[in-house]
């Protein structure tokens, strides 16, 4: 555990280091902590920061910098909550997220993001409402199942799962019975909870298969529902912290290529209520040292339908950065709602 003055000292080098990109040395460090302090108690306790790996010092000064570690002790202890002005301009963009069309809002909202915090702004789709109306199982042999499920609109979407026995045309009917009459109009999710409750009630095989088509459902929902949007990729050439690192770069570039990797990141932060944040690395899906990822789930109805984010470096002003999150979720929420 630090002390009350080690904290302080963190603090004001994170603080420091942040506004100015320069490692911070004992003197600026004084200065910036308020502490009537000697430069030698000032230098043993960098050197205790330093053995926990909460700071370190480059090669190629004398001053130290945070670790990713630091970084996140900083935001989980010692971040000093403000509500922002957001300036004018930022309010003329906030009101364009308004069109009806909700490809429009996110691609907007993509921009919004990029522009307001000078880094990479991203954000999902929203995921379609996942009911359906209909569902049908249909025998291929071989322990092979067509599975057809059929929105409200009409949508059609078939599924072939491999079950662990071979089930009988009649047994598929049982179960195509069973789903229709109880669980027509409720969402996969809905469906899932439903049957975990209900699994004991069910005989065992034909449990056993309705899972399977839930899984199966979840699937196609999200095969034709998600999509991502990357704004501002480009900011991150202009930036110190990487601009010498021409490796480092490409690497990022290929992760916002692919996209993959950044829905899985994003599909986690949707499950947890409010900002998330990754420092360096932490996420694993961005495994980057340098980079850090501020994100927060929007909705429609009081649905989480997405995740919207900046993903910029870990030298990022982190109170803003979540306040621009927040009010960029807020305002895709009320873009997107269903009157």
């Amino acid at each position: 555990m630090l002390d009350d003055r080690a904290k302080i000292l963190l603090k004001a080098l994170v603080e420091r280091y942040i506004a100015d990109g320069q490692p911070v040395g004992s003197r600026t460090l004084s200065r910036a902590s308020g502490l009537d302090l000697s430069a030698a108690t000032i230098r043993n306790v960098m050197a205790d920061l330093e053995e926990l790996g909460l700071i370190v010092s480059p090669h190629t000064s004398a001053g130290r910098v945070p670790t990713a570690r630091g970084y996140r002790l900083f935001v989980d202890t010692m971040l000093t909550a403000r509500t922002l002005k957001l300036d004018e301009r930022a309010s003329d963009e906030l009101e364009t997220l308004q069109p009806d069309q909700p490809q429009r809002v996110i691609a907007n909202a993509a921009q919004l993001l990029s522009s307001l915090s000078q880094f990479v702004g991203v954000v999902t789709s929203p995921r379609k409402a996942s009911v359906f109306r209909h569902i049908e199982f249909l025998r291929l042999g071989d322990k092979r199942v067509l599975v057809i499920l059929v929105a409200p609109d009409g949508d059609v979407q078939n599924r072939v799962i491999f079950t662990a026995k071979d089930y009988s045309q009649s047994e598929l009917v049982e179960a195509t019975n069973i789903l229709n009459t109880h669980y027509s109009g409720l969402t996969i999710d809905e469906m899932r909870e439903r049957l975990k409750l209900e699994v004991d009630q069910l005989r065992g095989e034909i449990a056993a298969l309705m899972q399977a088509a839930v899984q199966a459902g979840s699937d196609a929902m999200d095969e034709t529902s998600d999509q991502l949007v990357v704004s501002g990729e480009r900011n991150l050439l202009t930036m110190p912290d990487f601009s010498s690192d021409l490796g480092s770069l490409r690497r990022m570039f290929d992760l916002f290529e692919q996209k993959t990797e950044l829905m899985r990141l994003l599909d986690t932060s949707s499950r947890a209520e409010g900002v998330r944040i990754y420092i360096g690395g932490e996420s694993h899906v961005v495994p980057f040292e340098e980079l850090s990822v501020v994100s927060a789930p929007y909705e429609i109805n009081g649905h989480v339908v997405g995740t919207l984010g900046v993903i910029g470096p870990t030298r990022m002003a982190y109170d803003r950065m979540i306040e621009i999150v927040e009010v960029t979720s807020r305002m895709v929420t009320h873009a997107l709602r269903q009157k």
